[in-house]
């Protein structure tokens, strides 16, 4: 019982303050929105433009945390504190290198990716001032994703909190002074972010710093360590692009159904993202805990960590499950205050209901893979898992449903079959036990 308590605890300490920094990444982007609407309706929408863009970009580069966690958390739970944050810091070289190769290329390319989407001259010319300055805020982003990655790894949630909270502090003042006081409009807001960026790469790097001279760590890069890095998070990459197939395919297939219906997605998605920070938080925990067990050699203590935190996951998603379902009647209301498309997104936010205990589990064994390093099978069975869904997918689209049938079927497809097939390709991993070396 001590050792469930315990474990308990370390799995809140963790996942509680991890909760809190997954929350300020996203609110860089609503203070923006927020800030550049008063400016207007264009300006606002080349904000969605470049901030599509931006998601992209810094989306699939999210393995750089993935990736550095496991590594730091192997050494630091085998009592080899400074490999671990020199492992970090070789992480967070391989950030900066990446994050500067994107920047130019982004830069250069801004106009062509903003014509992509089609949008009109007014419109367009807001979308590149915004992103031809946020480009130089990229290196920053890749390099704070490593920082963090890093800092978990040795059992730190907490101070990544901190430093979110206080580059979004930083971030809503400096928007602020750039767009109002300087009159920067659109572009004000993107240096805003990027000074805002840069000064939370500041503070990780005093912070680790620190680590390092109390391990005796070095803060140069290790060519050996930055391409094993690289290996790792290569391989979390690809799952990272099977994971945006997916949801890019969802969105296309809505698209085609209808706009009303696109709408209703967009609802039913929001709320299944804002449900999956805490499960992300929670697959966090145990990313750090199974790498810090699997160092220190104590695989029993593996096992109890993979049990304690599959329940967690399973008995929120049935909390949250059970929320969604309470509300699903309303929340189409209040996202739109249109009563009949609160009743068409309603059966499809009960599939979604029931579906919570399911990416409850899916995003704890997915963590729990991470944590073991254990990238190439995620790779792998991240493609296994578009085999049944884009067939699904593609069925969904030939039938031509629509309305309030169309939408329960896309949220069959995707919190069903996809989330199925992830639940089993992670669940056979982790009953083989091959992913304990």
């Amino acid at each position: 019982m001590t050792v469930r308590a315990s474990l308990n605890r370390d799995i809140l300490r963790l996942a509680v303050p991890a909760l809190g920094a997954l929350v300020a990444e996203p609110a860089f982007l609503i203070v923006d929105a927020a800030l550049v609407g008063h400016l207007g309706t264009v300006p606002l929408a080349g904000l969605g433009i470049a901030g599509a863009v931006l998601q992209t970009i810094v989306g699939l580069m999210v393995f750089l945390a993935y990736s550095t966690t496991p590594a730091v958390a192997r050494r630091f739970g085998a009592g080899r504190p400074g490999d671990a944050v020199s492992a970090g810091v070789d992480g967070m070289w391989l950030a900066l290198g990446l994050g500067a190769v994107l920047a130019v290329v982004g830069a250069v390319s801004s106009p062509w990716l903003v014509s992509l989407f089609g949008a009109s001259e007014a419109v367009a010319d807001q979308a590149y001032a915004y992103l031809v300055v946020s480009m130089w805020g990229l290196p920053a982003m890749l390099i704070v994703f490593a920082a963090t990655g890093l800092l978990r790894g040795m059992q730190d949630t907490v101070t990544p909190l901190w430093i979110a909270g206080l580059g979004f502090g930083a971030n809503a003042l400096l928007n602020v002074v750039f767009i109002y006081g300087l009159g920067w409009g659109i572009a004000g807001s993107a240096f805003g972010t990027v000074v805002a960026q840069w000064g939370m790469v500041a503070a990780y790097v005093v912070v680790i710093r620190r680590l390092a001279t109390k391990h005796n760590a070095s803060m140069r890069a290790h060519g050996g360590g930055i391409r094993s890095s690289a290996r790792s998070g290569g391989w979390l990459f690809l799952r990272t692009v099977s994971l945006r197939v997916a949801l890019l395919a969802t969105v296309a297939v809505a698209t085609g159904i209808g706009t009303t219906e696109l709408a209703g997605w967009q609802i039913v998605f929001t709320i299944f993202s804002a449900a999956a920070f805490a499960l992300d938080a929670l697959a966090i925990a145990a990313q750090a805990l199974i790498g810090k067990e699997l160092g220190a050699g104590d695989e029993r203590q593996v096992h109890r960590v993979l049990r304690r935190t599959v329940a967690w996951g399973a008995w929120f998603g049935v909390i949250v499950g059970a929320l969604i379902a309470a509300l699903s009647g309303v929340l189409g209301i209040v996202f739109t205050g249109d009563a009949q498309v609160a009743a068409m997104v309603q059966p499809a936010l009960l599939v979604l209901a029931v579906a919570q205990p399911i990416a409850g589990v899916v995003f704890v064994l997915d963590g729990v893979l991470m944590g073991a390093n254990d990238a190439r099978y995620l790779a792998l069975a991240g493609g296994a898992n578009l085999v049944p869904f884009l067939p699904a997918l593609w069925i969904i689209a030939a039938s031509g449903v629509d309305g309030g049938v169309g939408l329960i079927w896309l949220s069959v497809a995707f919190f069903g079959v996809y989330l199925l097939a992830r639940l089993a390709t992670l669940g056979l991993r982790v009953k083989s036990g091959r992913w304990i070396s």
